[in-house]
């Protein structure tokens, strides 16, 4: 018996409920639920978190146990004592969950992932305990998709995109439903990581509505990239202009935001696609207009534009010079704003060279 679904287990027990009612208020039957608690299927986080939901008026011993299942980079300690300064402050109004969530999308663009991930855990273990509107499922959808972001394994980060989705669907809101998959669908294309699970969330998001949207934008531009990490060109430039045509109508006026897509964004989008092309001239635009429009504090991203002019290097010929240019910008950048996807960015130019 795997020692996290004995814990599970234990956990029910102690609440006095039965398999039949985690079931009723999640998505998993009880006989799967019966086969994670004997450790016959594995605990994955997203069923760690249907206990967690489930058993909300659970005890202080049981919630520390759920949480730090769920997010065991973080301290059990901790969490428990920000679901407590969160009860002491009221916390819990919709409107101030969704000003929150607004927060981490700001912050995402600013903040190291490790840190962020700390603040952000603390607060998904005390808004599992206000799902209780369609317009919390839309929040906690958001800050699922932020969440994943932070992880360090692409496979971890398809698990939390695929319970963001989840909670999407839950919020019965369709731009929400869109935005998530989109957004999911761009950060593995853009990585050059899964794509057959970047397409799949591409084409639900695609599929649920033809109406112009961020998250139709996203699908778009994440069908451009996975085109292009197939070769194939004349795909990639086809999905391109379509979300260009999306952009014109839905380009974001906010500047810092991972819920945005401003034109600074899209152009280090359009960028990465047309490096990893090989594409000088359409990735020399993209890359000078991504440098003359956005905000001068955000320096990871300035680094992001680096890193494809190395690409494009490789790409396009010049591999050595495309590699040292690559790795130059990588140093220079402080390791504690460094993240995943730059590392992802940087493996890839150095595969180019090869």
């Amino acid at each position: 018996m795997s020692d996290l679904g004995a814990q599970l287990r234990q956990a029910r027990a102690e609440a006095g409920v039965t398999l039949a009612y985690i079931a009723a208020r999640s998505c998993y039957s009880a006989t799967h639920l019966s086969n994670v608690e004997a450790g016959r299927r594995t605990a994955t986080d997203d069923v760690v978190l249907a206990y967690a939901r489930a058993l909300g008026g659970a005890d202080v011993n049981r919630r520390q146990l759920l949480a730090a299942g769920v997010v065991g980079p973080v301290a059990a300690s901790e969490l428990i004592r920000t679901g407590f300064s969160a009860a002491l402050d009221g916390r819990g109004a919709e409107e101030d969950w969704r000003e929150r969530v607004a927060q981490y999308g700001r912050d995402y663009m600013e903040i190291g992932a490790d840190a962020l991930q700390a603040r952000l855990a603390g607060d998904l273990v005390v808004m599992q305990q206000h799902l209780d509107t369609p317009r919390m499922w839309a929040s906690a959808a958001r800050a699922l998709a932020v969440y994943g972001k932070t992880t360090k394994d692409p496979r971890e980060a398809i698990r939390w995109y695929d319970l963001a989705a989840t909670a999407a669907d839950r919020s019965e809101d369709l731009g929400i439903r869109v935005w998530v998959r989109g957004r999911a669908a761009i950060a593995l294309a853009y990585e050059g990581a899964a794509l057959n699970i970047a397409k799949r969330y591409s084409d639900e998001a695609i599929g649920l509505s033809d109406q112009p949207s961020l998250g139709r934008l996203n699908a778009l531009m994440a069908r451009a990239h996975v085109a292009a990490g197939r070769g194939d060109l004349g795909g990639a430039v086809a999905s391109d202009e379509d979300a260009r045509r999306v952009f014109d109508r839905v380009a974001s006026d906010e500047l810092v935001s991972d819920f945005a897509v401003p034109a600074w964004r899209m152009a280090t989008f359009r960028s990465m696609l047309y490096a990893r092309l090989g594409v000088v001239g359409a990735g020399s635009e993209a890359q000078d207009e991504a440098d003359r429009l956005r905000p001068a504090a955000l320096t990871r991203f300035a680094t992001h534009i680096e890193l494809h002019r190395g690409l494009m290097m490789a790409k396009s010929g010049d591999k050595t010079a495309g590699v040292a240019y690559a790795r130059r910008a990588w140093a220079g950048l402080p390791v504690d704003r460094r993240s995943q996807t730059l590392g992802l960015v940087l493996q890839e130019v150095e595969r180019a060279a090869r």
